[in-house]
Parts: C-alpha cells; structure tokens; sequence
C-alpha cells in the first residue's frame, strides 16, 4: 500500500479542523487574542522567520532548540501544553515533525495550525525515489524557496492579528530582501570553488535543495530521516567515491552523530587518500541562541562559508556579516 502523499494529509488534517470547527470545538478561539498572540513553533527555523516577521507583536516560542533531531524528537507534556495553548501553531510539515501529527490534530480544533511550507507546489519539491510519496522535508536549505514560508507566517499573523497588518507586510517585505542577499551571497562564493569539486558528502540527506538551486552534486550516508542506518557496504561505497574522485573534505552535522563520517575518513586514509572534515554544518537546527548562528541567515551563511572554505573556494572568515562567532 502506497503512503499518502503530503498534499493528500494536508487535504485530511484540514478536513479535520473543519468537522471540529462544524462539531463546536473552535468557540473556544478567542475573536483577538488578549494581550501579544502566542505563537508556538516546532523548530528554529521556522520560530526564527516568525520573529522577524512578528517584531514586538506577539510572543514567538520554539520547542526544538540546539542540537535538536526534530526526525527523532517526540514531544514532550510540556510541548504539547504550549501547543494546545498557543493563539497560532507553526510547524515546517512534509512529514519532518511526524511524532507530532497527533498533536496537530487535535490542537487545530480551537486554534490557528499551519504548515509553513504550504505554499510550495509539488515542482517545487524534492521527492526522492527511495521514498516515493513523501517530500524531502528541508526546504530551509535552500533560501529562495524557504522565502515562500515568510509569506505563510505573514498571512497567518495577518489573520490572528488585523491590527499588525502593517507591521507584519513590512516586516515581512524586508526579511524577503535579507534573504535575497542572502542568495546573492551563497552564489557569488560557490562561483570560487572549482566545478570538479562541487560534490558536498554529509551525515544524511539534508541538504539536496542546497544541492539543486547551487549546483552541487549531495551525498548523505544515511536517508532523509536520521532514523535510517548507514550499513557497511555504503561506507565502503562511498571510500571508493571519494579516492576515485579525489574528494578534499566531508563534513559532520550538528544534530548527527559522526561516527559514519569519521569512518569515511579512516577507509580513505586506509586506501592512501587524505580527506579531512571540513567542519561542522547545521542541517536539522540552527546554532546556540543569542548567536548569529543562532539565526537561520546566519546558519545558512555558517554552512556555506565553511563548504566553500573547505572545498578550495574563497569566502570571507566570518561569513557574509562578518558575524560568524559572534
């Protein structure tokens, strides 16, 4: 039996908020919120997107931090007390937070649930072959497409909050323009690295719609999900892809263990190839709070500039800002 695809659970979750809505269960939604909304999102993300966009006018909450594996992460009572009593819940949906779907349900009854990611149409997404029926779920890796969930989070804020339509268009129309320069950035730095070496070998498959707008060649020893294995016969697969092809470096990923990539570099090491690390990428979730990489421009603006850096390419020590570890 083929699994549903994500438009089709869209279509069912919304069918669900509507029968509750027609059942009674959405009388308990305030008409406005008393006070700043409170908007809950999964990860930092998407919770990071709706803080800029937001500004001062509502309480934005994420339940995913550093180092978090949201393909892992089951929500804890705490999170689902947020969740259920939050005015607005955000989630990245295409099936990344799947321990939560639950949860989704039922808090759509009596308040504002939204996938940020609706927007997209299906030529926009990733659907790898081994998992026919789903959608490659990291959007966020590549900054134009990732630009359409600033358009969700604005229209939801628009429509729990009418008075901030204001703010929140203009907050919105300047985050877009951030992440225009950043783009511009990410291109201008690829452009450096030589094409035979535009190949990015990492922890799982992260990080494919980078690979798609940026023209590199992706290589994730585990799937899509963290909840996949790598076996010995991929480890030993990719050696042989990296001696062959004289790969300079792979790298290690915050929210995964590098045992798989440490192992890589051992058997290149054994077969008289030196291949080092070439730093550490955040793929699942942003930085420490408080930092640039704490941000998810300046995540983004991490992981280039450490691959362009490590590949032979040239970009600035600190990243586009100047602000890498600040």
């Amino acid at each position: 039996m083929n699994p549903p695809s994500p438009l089709r659970c869209v279509v069912m979750l919304a069918a669900l908020v509507l029968m509750g809505c027609g059942l009674g269960a959405c009388a308990d939604r305030p008409a406005e919120p008393d006070g700043p909304p409170t908007v809950v999102c999964t990860t930092g993300m998407v919770a990071d997107v709706a803080r800029q966009v937001a500004g001062e006018r509502a309480e934005v909450i994420t339940l995913m931090g550093e180092g978090v594996d949201p393909h892992l992460y089951k929500p804890t009572r705490a999170d689902i007390d947020k969740i259920m009593s939050a005015d607005l819940v955000l989630y990245n949906g295409l099936s990344l937070e799947g321990k939560f779907t639950d949860v989704f349900v039922r808090a759509a009854g009596g308040r504002l649930v939204a996938a940020v990611t609706e927007l997209l149409s299906e030529g926009e997404l990733l659907e790898p072959e081994q998992l026919q029926g789903y959608y490659d779920p990291h959007v966020w890796m590549d900054p134009i497409a990732w630009a359409s969930v600033v358009t969700v989070i604005r229209d939801k804020l628009i429509e729990l909050d009418p008075a901030g339509k204001a703010e929140y268009e203009a907050n919105a129309e300047a985050y877009s323009r951030r992440l225009n320069d950043l783009d511009e950035y990410i291109r201008r730095s690829i452009d450096t690295v030589s094409e035979d070496r535009r190949v990015l070998v990492t922890a799982h498959d992260a990080f494919n719609y980078f690979g798609r707008r940026y023209g590199f060649e992706v290589i994730g020893i585990q799937g899509l999900s963290t909840e996949s294995e790598a076996g010995v016969r991929d480890i030993e697969r990719l050696v042989g892809l990296l001696v062959e092809r004289n790969i300079p470096a792979v790298f290690v990923e915050s929210t995964v263990a590098r045992r798989n990539v440490q192992a890589l570099v051992d058997g290149a090491r054994a077969r008289g190839h030196q291949v080092v690390i070439g730093g550490s990428l955040f793929s699942d979730a942003m930085g420490k709070p408080g930092t640039h990489e704490g941000t998810y421009i300046g995540m983004i603006d991490h992981n280039v500039t450490t691959i362009v850096r490590a590949l032979g390419g040239q970009a600035p020590e600190r990243g586009m800002l100047g602000r890498l570890g600040s």
